[in-house]
């Protein structure tokens, strides 16, 4: 497999996608925040002194998605046409369980557009939260399905 981010000298590049046709793209990633169920509940109920827990991580989650080729550097800045995070509260497990579902039509996938999402909705999860527990756990964050481009479609086996 070649590595497309360097050129020839081993230098980091941008890939060039000029030539790469535009097609429908979508991903789909996934995460979850681990916490104690006196927090969730706090959550659940809007108890918590930051504000509207879940409210403030599905806008912050949007503008990441939205900024992603701000903080990844070999990122293309994209035209995204729809970014939708979803929350599920799993009280067996003390956990909120995060999707973000991500489309363009473009030349270039939304993979990383759509695992910013997720990662910045959990982190403010976090940072809303961590005056009453500050051992919350960012349990895993990852790709669950990708589907548009040459490399065709992506569905994690495993998917939570």
């Amino acid at each position: 497999m070649e590595f497309t981010h360097f050129n020839k000298a081993g230098r980091a590049r941008m890939v060039d996608v000029t030539a790469k046709d535009e097609t429908r793209r979508e991903a789909v990633a996934e995460g979850r925040v681990r916490l104690l169920p006196a927090t969730l509940a706090l959550i659940q109920a809007g108890a918590i002194g930051k504000g509207d827990v879940l409210s403030v991580a599905q806008v912050a989650g949007i503008m990441a998605a939205k900024q992603t080729w701000q903080l990844i550097p070999m990122c293309h800045p994209l035209l995204l046409t729809g970014v939708d995070i979803a929350f599920a509260v799993d009280e067996t497990a003390s956990a909120i369980d995060i999707v973000a579902t991500v489309r363009t039509t473009g030349k270039t996938g939304v993979e990383m557009e759509a695992l910013t999402a997720v990662s910045v909705a959990a982190l403010t999860i976090y940072d809303m939260a961590k005056a009453v527990d500050k051992g919350m756990v960012v349990e895993y964050v990852r790709l669950a399905a990708k589907s548009g481009g040459k490399s065709g479609n992506y569905l994690r086996e495993d998917r939570g």
